[in-house]
């Protein structure tokens, strides 16, 4: 049986939230984020701003200077959460194959629905109908026989988009992709494509599956299938948290290895207690610190340990700062979970 998967992503959340609660805010360049003297970041933006330049994960300083005219607002995330709520309260009344991935986008699979004849294009557009009546922000929906191309054609016609394609039209869409559509390549393998002669899935196909292992590794094996439309993940109703983390941005550059241990047991305090809400199903496998220098560069080391204790934190810290040798304006600690009564051997990884 062909699978019908609908792909949704509400267009700019945490901002439509804001202009909805706000109408004075919709035509006007927004942005949800920290502060600019606090050295924060963009989480979103409305699409006034985009047109400047501005995305997530931008400083929000280097935001105000490509618009001076930026609202900026600091967000509140319980109202997100409502939202997000309501917006999967909505999901649900057409099938109970969801994929939440983030408050603001989600997977379902409709291929058993009998609801609207059993049209995955209908009931998207009847889901995108009734998020704009009872909640007040607009999706972006993309229908196709997979998760690859579904996602893939929610990011089409955004905003407020709607983006069928059918098994018939899989081939030719697939075939005219750019390489860097394909979840998992980035600015690294984007280049490695490129240096290869590759810029679409077409170009792609010219390669065997053992010629883009070879240079690739087991990447190369999900290239080869993207390529040609293959994607058989099913929808998960249930995903696992896999790590928790703690991150501080600090106000100014934090200039040696001494200022950033001391910035640990703060940090690890709050970590442990975020945690405690997970502990009766998932336990502690790794510890993870992640250093973001003050020209942005960052590093991660991380190692396999069933306790966590401060001196690991250091130890690792010690590791990472040495890679960078420059002051540090993002320190980041977290736990690597798995699973209670996990049998997985611990092994010492460190990665990059």
């Amino acid at each position: 049986m062909v699978r019908k998967i609908i792909h949704c992503d509400c267009d700019c959340f945490f901002a439509a939230v804001e202009m909805r609660d706000d109408p004075s805010l919709s035509n006007i360049p927004l942005a949800i984020g920290g502060s600019s003297d606090r050295r924060g970041v963009i989480s979103t933006c409305n699409y006034p701003a985009r047109k400047f330049g501005i995305h997530s994960a931008m400083a929000t300083a280097h935001a105000m200077k490509l618009c001076p005219s930026l609202t900026v607002i600091p967000g509140n995330m319980e109202k997100y959460r409502q939202a997000s709520a309501a917006i999967m309260a909505i999901y649900a009344d057409y099938t109970d194959q969801i994929e939440p991935l983030s408050l603001d986008e989600a997977y379902l699979d409709v291929t058993g629905s009998t609801l609207k004849d059993g049209s995955a294009t209908l009931i998207a557009q009847e889901i995108r109908q009734r998020v704009v009546e009872q909640v007040g922000i607009t999706i972006s929906a993309g229908v196709a026989p997979n998760k690859f191309v579904a996602k893939i054609a929610s990011d089409w016609h955004k905003p407020d988009g709607l983006c069928v394609i059918t098994p018939n039209q899989l081939e030719a869409f697939v075939l005219q992709l750019p390489v860097k559509k394909i979840y998992g390549v980035g600015k690294v393998t984007t280049a490695k494509l490129l240096q290869m002669g590759i810029e679409t899935c077409a170009d792609l196909r010219t390669f065997s599956m053992a010629q883009l292992v070879d240079r690739f590794g087991r990447f190369g094996k999900r290239l080869y299938e993207l390529s040609r439309g293959i994607d058989d993940r099913p929808v998960r109703t249930s995903r696992e948290r896999k790590s928790i983390s703690v991150e501080h941005t600090f106000a100014t550059d934090l200039p040696d290895l001494a200022c950033c241990l001391e910035k640990l047991p703060v940090m690890l305090t709050e970590l442990a207690q975020r945690f405690e809400k997970h502990a009766e199903q998932r336990e502690v496998a790794g510890a993870v610190i992640k250093l973001k220098f003050s020209d942005f560069t960052q590093t991660t080391v991380e190692q396999s340990a069933s306790e966590c204790p401060l001196a690991l934190y250091q130890h690792l810290c010690q590791e990472a700062w040495f890679r960078g040798k420059k002051a540090v304006r993002l320190i980041g600690v977290g736990y690597r979970l798995q699973p209670k009564n996990s049998q997985q051997a611990v092994q010492l990884t460190l990665i990059d």
